[in-house]
């Protein structure tokens, strides 16, 4: 287990304290997951393995334990492009 799976409950404290539900995602290798676009904000946080984001025209690698935000209506890309089962956590703006 990542230390930042073990600290998996300060994170979802601290999100669900900003408004922010908290989910656990599993990807297997090569998974794609391509233009999506939600009505309300995200927040995503790589645990283990590698993803690649593409937002805004730019692309980048968040590492593990980096919390990174989507704006409501942006495009956003997500790909697992490790050779590993990928898991992260995704949480959206409640209402």
């Amino acid at each position: 287990m990542s230390l930042v799976e073990l600290s998996r409950p300060r994170v979802e404290q601290d999100w669900q304290s900003r408004g922010f539900s908290c989910g656990l995602w599993v990807d297997p290798p090569g998974q794609v997951w391509e233009d999506y676009v939600h009505d309300t904000d995200e927040l995503v946080m790589v645990l283990e393995g590698e993803l690649e984001l593409e937002m805004s025209g730019k692309t980048f690698r968040p590492t593990i334990g980096e919390e990174v935000f989507i704006p409501a209506h942006v495009t956003h890309s997500v790909r697992n492009v490790g050779g590993t089962t990928a898991k992260w956590l995704y949480g959206y703006k409640e209402a």
